[in-house]
């Protein structure tokens, strides 16, 4: 039984986890693939560095290039993050023959692609379990699991920073500003959080989560993107007044072949599973044609959860390798990037109004929604403490984001609302 050597570039809490996992369940995962799995040689940024785990200290470098041109390693795992250079040390390994796994989000959703046709040209595999949901198997689901499907949603809560911000808020009453600063306090956050709480870490793995639901090349730009560094405390208090619980959500769906991506703020009905993910857990909700309503749960980030999903595509591309069929299970985008216009993206909406508190204004604001063809689900309106102010809360039916815009502009423009408070997607 040959043994199968994998080169390890990045050893930060990632890589120490899949340290950990080879070499702890050694027996048992070289029962699954028929040998012995050896971690050869790790590229770290410093050899002298003290670490949690004991590291034969030959095995280690800080040339990234002497991983990926030893001609002994077989498989390359990818723990190290950024862009440049590691799109060119994955390249380079591809070219080589070698196989890859990684965890890169950013490099998956901006360089994907290109990657994974180099992959195919070489007919070596590329699996990314890890970049997404953590230790979640999502993208194994969505490629093998509902392969005969056609998936027509999907919806999940992607990033636990904002997850645990948001969930804090809605338990304890705590105002953003606080919550961020506990979050970084405890290391969800990192000191500059524009990444999490602007949605852009939700928006690089909705765009792989798109490109693998719709078989179509979805980048990054092609994603709606809205943070929740607006989201204050008096909107959580109305959703939940309303039955509703806010959540950062990234939301893939389509009809026919035309999709619409984005990741925003979203009141979801307390009644729906996803509504009941707390804290810096994540959730994946899928909408099959055929199978329906599923829903995956769990750990979305940290060394071990993380680590499970690299060491379950180290496996897989292991029992490929003996199988002889590397590079045939990758998911090249085939179909036409068709995106929805604003007149088809069709959802509810919250709104907030804060408005002159006298007779006539809500008859000028249905108005105007009425002018806009947006139909109202209910409409409330209520002095507010800031008099001479009333606020009036509006939640609509499904209408397009065309039109809401519309109505938006108008309302700007009309002098009995003071200012619009907030406006929210609503789901469930």
């Amino acid at each position: 039984m040959k043994p199968v050597k994998v080169g390890l570039l990045g050893l930060g809490t990632v890589g120490t986890g899949v340290v950990r996992i080879v070499e702890g369940n050694q027996e048992d995962l070289s029962s699954q693939v028929g040998s012995p799995i050896i971690i050869e040689k790790i590229a770290v940024r410093s050899s002298d560095k003290i670490r949690d785990i004991p590291i034969d200290p030959n095995k280690l470098t800080e040339d990234p290039w002497e991983v990926i041109r030893d001609p002994e390693i077989d498989v390359i795992v990818e723990v190290m993050g950024g862009i440049e250079p590691t799109k060119a040390y994955i390249l380079e390994a591809l070219e080589r023959g070698k196989h890859i796994i990684t965890a890169n989000k950013d490099l998956m959703a901006l360089h994907g692609s290109e990657i994974l046709a180099k992959a195919q040209e070489k007919q070596c595999d590329v699996f990314y379990e890890a970049s997404v949901a953590g230790g979640i198997p999502i993208i194994r689901t969505l490629i093998e699991g509902f392969s005969s499907d056609r998936i027509l949603k999907v919806m999940g809560i992607v990033n636990g920073t904002t997850n645990f911000i948001l969930t804090k808020m809605s338990q304890e009453g705590a105002s953003y500003d606080d919550v961020l600063q506990e979050a970084q306090q405890l290391g969800y956050a990192e000191s500059d959080p524009t990444s999490d709480v602007e949605g852009l870490d939700a928006a690089r793995k909705m765009a792989i989560l798109g490109t693998l639901s719709f078989r179509t090349n979805v980048e990054l730009h092609d994603v709606s993107v809205r943070g929740i560094s607006q989201v204050s405390k008096e909107d959580i208090t109305y959703a939940k007044r309303l039955g509703y619980e806010m959540k950062l959500l990234g939301i893939a769906e389509r009809e026919d072949e035309e999709f619409s991506i984005s990741v925003q703020p979203t009141m979801v009905r307390r009644n729906h599973p996803i509504a009941s993910v707390n804290g810096v857990f994540n959730a994946v909700y899928v909408y099959g044609e055929a199978v329906g309503e599923t829903m995956f749960y769990g750990a979305g980030a940290g060394a071990m959860p993380t680590a499970t999903s690299v060491v379950a595509d180290l496996v897989a591309v292991i029992k490929n390798l003996k199988l002889g069929v590397n590079g045939l299970k990758a998911i090249v985008p085939y179909k036409e990037k068709k995106l929805k216009s604003d007149e088809q993206i069709k959802y509810k909406n919250f709104i907030l109004l804060h408005v002159d508190d006298k007779a006539g204004v809500l008859a000028q604001i249905t108005q105007v929604f009425a002018q806009f063809d947006v139909s109202l689900e209910s409409v409330v309106q209520q002095p507010s403490e800031h008099n001479p102010e009333a606020e009036i809360i509006i939640v609509t039916h499904d209408a397009s984001k065309a039109s809401m815009n519309k109505v938006l502009h108008h309302f700007e423009g009309l002098e009995v609302i003071r200012r619009i408070k907030s406006v929210y997607r609503v789901e469930g």
